[in-house]
């Protein structure tokens, strides 16, 4: 059986990502530093304290996070600053703080499972990867747990860096010039999702989010998401986005049975 309560989320259309004009490029305001400040890549040395062995099962969540509302006036990204990076591309940029698919499925959204059973689980052993590409981000959200390594590379053979800003974890900022193709580092706590920048290209903006389980997921643009290995009960899943907010919704699921969890979300222009 399935109840569903609170809000319900968003998805959007157009299999390119695209970015509100009013939304800007979602980075800071100001130029870009002739260079990036270097740092070497630093892992937390705090840890989770160990616990039971988390029960797995054999129940699935999913669903899809749609958009509802007229598409908002969309802006390009804006890399005339730096030349290299817009040789990279044969025209205008779309931004991904709003990737849309057709039926305006809606993508980069972050589901976890709010309510996931306690315990330890095991931690991937191969890393978390976010890559510089054509001067972007890729993925633009990412889910790791916590002490699976995050790994970054570097593709474009020009300058990066990968500013973390997390709360909880420790902060980091690492310098990657051209010569240098990947870095990494390990965070230890559980977070909520934490935007990651570069201080070179203001535009260029990722989100991570440092989970104490397995159950998440992001969405591409086909707005779906999938979560597995669930023991049978009733839980809370809050889908995030990073300019349209946090919807939850509550699904009760038996042994070997999926359920679902649609979310809708919609414009802040349309209320």
């Amino acid at each position: 059986m399935i109840s569903m309560r609170a809000h319900r989320g968003l998805a959007f259309g157009a299999a390119a990502a695209i970015i509100l004009s009013t939304w800007g490029c979602g980075g800071d305001a100001g130029s870009a530093p002739a260079d990036a400040p270097a740092a070497t890549p630093a892992s937390d040395t705090s840890s989770t304290p160990s616990a039971p062995s988390a029960p797995l099962g054999t129940s699935t969540l999913l669903g899809t996070v749609v958009f509802d509302g007229a598409i908002p006036n969309l802006k390009p990204v804006a890399m005339a600053a730096d030349p290299s990076c817009a040789k990279m591309h044969d025209g205008p940029v779309a931004a991904k703080s709003l990737l849309l698919g057709d039926d305006q499925t809606l993508g980069n959204v972050f589901v976890q499972v709010r309510n996931a059973p306690e315990g330890s689980y095991d931690v991937p052993s191969q890393p978390a990867v976010i890559d510089q590409k054509g001067c972007l981000y890729e993925p633009h959200v990412l889910g790791v747990m916590a002490g699976q390594t995050l790994q970054f590379r570097n593709s474009d053979g020009i300058l990066h860096n990968v500013h973390g800003k997390p709360q909880t974890n420790r902060e980091f900022n690492i310098g990657m010039p051209g010569a240098i193709t990947e870095t990494e580092t390990v965070l230890n706590q559980p977070e909520p999702v934490f935007p990651v920048k570069c201080d070179v290209h203001p535009w260029m903006r990722s989100y991570v989010a440092v989970m104490s389980h397995p159950y998440f997921a992001v969405t591409a643009a086909d707005g779906l998401y999938r979560i597995g290995g669930l023991p049978a009960g009733t839980y809370e899943i809050e889908a995030w986005h990073e300019k349209l907010g946090t919807q939850t919704t509550t699904v009760t699921v038996g042994d070997g049975e999926s359920g679902e969890a649609p979310f809708t979300f919609r414009s802040p222009a349309a209320g």
